[in-house]
């Protein structure tokens, strides 16, 4: 933790402005290539209420490559727990509906059995967001070279040619201090300072008309210690109540008797009542069962928003700062882990003299239009929940209650891919970048469903398991990696020496799996810090020097 500091001025290349997931994992992502920062979060800590529970294979990936993706997958549920998630009437009552999911030890199981082109190393992880922040940030503690500011507040900043110059203040005391920084990233959120000073709207809209998931909602922290007591039906991770009366959504935070509770509020200025609250848990129960409260968060869904810029000059929006989504899909932050782990080692890079300046405008170049793909898929998602055909019979005991549960219960069968969506999560991909060497080749369609693995410049680069079953990914460096697939006679030596020159992190590894190869369909392919493929062909370019100036942003 040691940027260069004094009493009353610290000093890091970066400065990141707010301490959630995204910003903590734009701090590792810095760290990983040596770049110092520091981060400041209003909070002293992270909040402990449930969020969303979804860290998506794509983020896991991420997380691998920091190494922390092992140690993640220990927290929360047990390993066997069932990660089914389950529609009903009343959670005691009938069930609609079953999307049946696999633990997370046979989530891990797949993965060892895996051949050697699988795509996914690293599967969708349900661990509450609560538990993973708690994990982040005893983490980057651990970590020389980023400051780590918790209880403090960004007051405002000004920026110049040479850099950035902020006040930060500590929210107990009103003690503050300078930070110079050449850099400033705002991932604070969809009312933080960072947006606001830059003077950046949001475009998009909501889902549809006011309804569930589309407008003022309350999440409740309970503990029900008799819950799985009474309820006849076989374990789930998520429980949906659907019926005429009540809308709500109950999720399993973790081994305890501890629970999180979704339901809607009248209005945006309503404050949660416990006393309504209560009955509406009850109602959606089915049973006058006791509980406790913990707490009570409200919130807005249906957002669909992006940012009309993702930052200016010396200042950059990343995360909620830069798109607000409806929770539909978890896809909100893990589309903000991606940003942060696209800006990562652009700012490493520019900031230890191996990036040029076309990386900065290449970050809204590439990101922007994912926030617009995401939101997009996520407002879909949301629009088939509010569209659940509910029969005025659906809780009576007849011939029509049972065809207005099977009616509903068809309906929600086809929700699946609301909890997959690979192709989201993995299929996002950066044509027309300037710091991609396209190689003319039509990428595959874009498919919410289908993730089509291809070695084509601008996606990502495609998993395979080596000997012993090791990961690709585990072989790659912290910066560029140049894959070499065996049998091939191309002479790498000139973008080797380039790299050296001009000073860029880079590794160089032979692949001896004929699968390999036939997945890749060329010779050579070099991937960035990201692993995104920037190039690939059969023998290096005429100038490998220029390849590597155009994939660095110069």
């Amino acid at each position: 933790m040691n940027a260069e500091n004094s009493a009353s001025e610290l000093r890091a290349p970066v400065l990141i402005v707010g301490g959630g997931p995204v910003g903590m994992t734009l701090a590792m992502a810095l760290h990983a290539l040596g770049t110092r920062c520091v981060i400041v979060n209003t909070e002293t800590g992270p909040r402990w209420h449930p969020k969303g529970s979804t860290q998506s294979a794509r983020t896991m990936e991420h997380y691998r490559r920091l190494g922390i993706s092992r140690h993640l997958r220990t927290l929360g549920l047990a390993p066997d727990y069932p990660l089914d998630i389950g529609y009903f009437t009343r959670l005691t009552g009938w069930e609609l509906a079953r999307i049946v999911q696999p633990s997370e030890r046979e989530k891990m199981a797949q993965v060892a059995a895996a051949g050697p082109t699988d795509q996914v190393p690293e599967p969708l992880l349900r661990l509450n967001q609560m538990h993973a922040e708690n994990f982040l940030f005893k983490h980057i503690q651990t970590l020389d070279g980023v400051t780590v500011r918790f209880g403090w507040q960004c007051v405002d900043y000004s920026e110049s040619a040479h850099g950035i110059v902020a006040e930060i203040e500590e929210v107990e005391t009103g003690r503050r201090q300078t930070v110079r920084a050449a850099y400033v990233v705002g991932c604070d959120g969809g009312r933080g300072l960072v947006r606001k000073k830059l003077g950046v709207h949001y475009s998009g809209g909501t889902v549809g008309p006011v309804g569930y998931l589309n407008g003022p909602m309350v999440s409740t922290y309970i503990r029900v210690p008799s819950f799985f007591q009474r309820i006849p039906h076989k374990k789930c991770w998520q429980y949906w109540t659907v019926n005429r009366d009540i809308r709500s959504n109950t999720m399993i935070v973790d081994q305890s008797d501890s629970i999180l509770f979704g339901t809607t509020l009248r209005n945006p200025d309503d404050k949660p009542d416990p006393a309504i609250i209560a009955r509406q848990f009850r109602a959606s129960y089915g049973e006058d069962i006791e509980f406790e409260f913990h707490d009570n968060k409200p919130w807005t869904a249906g957002h669909a928003l992006v940012a009309d810029s993702f930052g200016a000059g010396r200042a950059i929006l990343c995360g909620d700062s830069a798109h607000l989504f409806t929770p539909t899909g978890g896809f909100g932050l893990n589309t903000g882990i991606d940003d942060a782990m696209n800006l990562g080692w652009k700012l490493a890079a520019l900031t230890q003299g191996w990036g040029g300046d076309k990386l900065i405008a290449s970050y809204e170049i590439e990101r922007r239009p994912i926030a617009h793909r995401n939101t997009t898929a996520s407002k879909a998602l949301a629009r088939s929940v509010g569209a659940v055909p509910v029969g005025e019979a659906i809780n009576e005991e007849s011939a029509a209650g049972e065809a207005a549960r099977q009616t509903a219960g068809a309906f929600l069968s086809a929700f699946g891919e609301e909890f997959a969506s690979i192709g989201v999560q993995l299929g996002a991909r950066y044509d027309g970048s300037p710091v991609i060497a396209s190689d003319g080749g039509a990428p595959p369609a874009d498919d919410p469903a289908i993730y089509r693995p291809t070695s084509l410049s601008g996606g990502r680069a495609p998993h395979l398991w080596l000997k012993d079953h090791v990961s690709l990914y585990d072989r790659f460096g912290p910066g560029f990696t140049l894959l070499r697939f065996a049998n091939s006679n191309a002479d790498t030596r000139a973008l080797e020496n380039a790299a050296q020159k001009r000073g860029v992190p880079f590794a160089s590894i032979e692949i001896d799996l004929p699968a390999g190869r036939d997945l890749y369909g060329c010779d050579l392919a070099l991937i960035r810090p990201d692993h995104y493929v920037a190039w690939r062909g059969n023998r290096l370019p005429d100038d490998p020097d220029a390849l590597l100036a155009r994939v660095t942003g110069f």
